[in-house]
């Protein structure tokens, strides 16, 4: 019985014993995660220019491996309320996949270039901000409706929705009505530089999950006006060129997807 006790203790010693350095270990990876990503989210600040930390994250667990192997499997950066010389705010976001760090510190600083393997580009301009440039201050957007009730949910792997028939509701009152109406429409980028967003109104929309109100047809044209415009200076983090439009929940966004690309920090804010 006594032999038993001593082996039963050592047991437990030895499982105490790798279970504190386990934990330890983790502690330590984690810690290390958290001061990269603080560094990190420090250098995007200074070298955009933004006048506060933006969120970021280095994904994949555990951290240690991959600073060791001189590479970042994916990297987050994230900026809501971004001052716009436009529409005022808007938030901006950039994921990087498969980050080179042969020539950069694993602690990324303000002048560093990283080499990406594939770069997503977003823009988000809400429902509130995209209503005030309209002249339509209760805007709401949503994703086109035939999408919202796709179980597969009918989106981009980002979760945006198609650039076709997106729900715009409010109340066009510059358009001399003064009632709430839902209106289709359809998204598309323009210009030069494809940095303009051209909403493009194309019929009235009623029934369940809209304003469910029809137009007179002498207000008609009218009202279709009051909900197409164009917005410029749309210009994505990085100098991505946009490859799709669209909404995710309330939010209009515009996304470009780059592979084989060197970017710098100081290119995150474009404007």
């Amino acid at each position: 019985m006594g032999q038993n006790d001593r082996v039963r203790k050592l047991l437990i010693g030895a499982i105490a014993t790798v279970t504190t350095v386990v934990v330890a270990a983790v502690g330590v990876d984690f810690g290390a995660a958290i001061y990269a990503e603080y560094r990190l989210a420090r250098s995007v600040r200074t070298a955009a220019n933004l006048s506060f930390d933006p969120w970021a994250s280095i994904l994949g667990f555990p951290f240690i491996t991959q600073p060791t192997r001189r590479h970042y499997n994916e990297i987050e950066i994230k900026a809501s309320g971004v001052d716009h010389p436009v529409v005022g705010k808007v938030g901006l976001e950039g994921t990087l996949h498969s980050v080179d760090l042969t020539d950069t510190s694993w602690l990324v600083g303000p002048d560093d270039k990283l080499q990406v393997g594939e770069l997503e580009s977003r823009i988000i301009i809400d429902s509130t901000h995209v209503g005030r440039f309209m002249g339509i201050p209760d805007l709401l957007v949503e994703a086109p409706s035939r999408e919202t009730n796709d179980s597969t949910g009918g989106t981009t792997e980002s979760g945006i929705s198609s650039n076709k028939g997106l729900v715009f509701t409010g109340t066009p009152k510059k358009a001399g009505y003064d009632k709430k109406v839902s209106i289709s429409v359809d998204l598309s980028i323009a210009g030069p530089d494809q940095t303009t967003l051209i909403f493009s109104a194309t019929g009235v929309m009623t029934g369940a999950g809209t304003a469910d109100q029809s137009v007179p047809d002498d207000k008609l044209l009218a009202v279709l006006a009051a909900f197409s415009t164009s917005l410029p200076g749309q210009k994505l983090p990085f100098g991505v060129r946009p490859t799709s439009e669209g909404a995710r929940g309330s939010d209009i966004i515009i996304e470009g997807i780059v592979t084989g690309v060197t970017i710098a920090l100081n290119e995150f804010r474009q404007s």
